[in-house]
């Protein structure tokens, strides 16, 4: 049997909380392959959710949730060996502070940690277009080992719904975060 994986979920205040509303749902349901989730939301993510989504769900779920100012929180430090870190939405502030280093809160902090220890982050930037130094902070976090993934989604699966459609973004997520993930796949009946 595998080893279950340790997450850590930030979400930010850039538009699109549905996203992180099905990946929180879809973490939810891996129980069997994800060991703890430590979840941080901005001020501004709690906001922007009860503006995109009419409501305060985000509090439902069972996940720790840290302030954004808990530099105490397990994930703050590498010894505590989570194995993967999404920001998902991730402005495009945050993903700046995370290319240049600047750990000024818990989200940041525990990026550059999950950097330094070349273990699985995962940016779902939100923005768009992008500029040259959206672009070039792009770059630098692939370079240092984290992977982009724009909050692009498909269409080839018919999506029906605001959340199915979001469902095309958390499956490429949960596939890059390495889980078992039944979806839909292209060429696949």
């Amino acid at each position: 049997m595998t080893r279950k994986k340790k997450v850590v979920l930030a979400v930010t205040g850039a538009s699109g909380a549905v996203y992180a509303k099905v990946l929180l749902d879809k973490l939810t349901k891996l129980h069997d392959q994800i060991e703890d989730v430590g979840l941080i939301m901005s001020d501004n993510a709690k906001q922007v959710w009860e503006y995109e989504l009419l409501n305060t769900d985000y509090l439902n779920y069972q996940f720790k949730t840290y302030s954004k100012d808990d530099f105490f929180a397990p994930f703050a430090s590498g010894s505590a060996k989570y194995d993967t870190m999404i920001v998902c939405p991730c402005s495009m502030g945050t993903l700046g502070r995370i290319a240049t280093g600047v750990s000024n809160d818990l989200t940041t902090r525990a990026a550059d940690v999950i950097l330094k220890e070349r273990r699985k982050l995962v940016l779902v930037v939100r923005d768009t277009p992008f500029s040259l130094i959206h672009i070039n902070n792009m770059k630098i976090i692939t370079e240092a080992g984290g992977i982009i993934c724009p909050a692009n989604p498909s269409f080839y699966s018919l999506p029906e719904s605001i959340e199915d459609v979001a469902e095309t973004v958390v499956s490429r997520i949960i596939d890059l975060c390495g889980f078992e993930n039944e979806s839909y796949r292209w060429g696949e009946d």
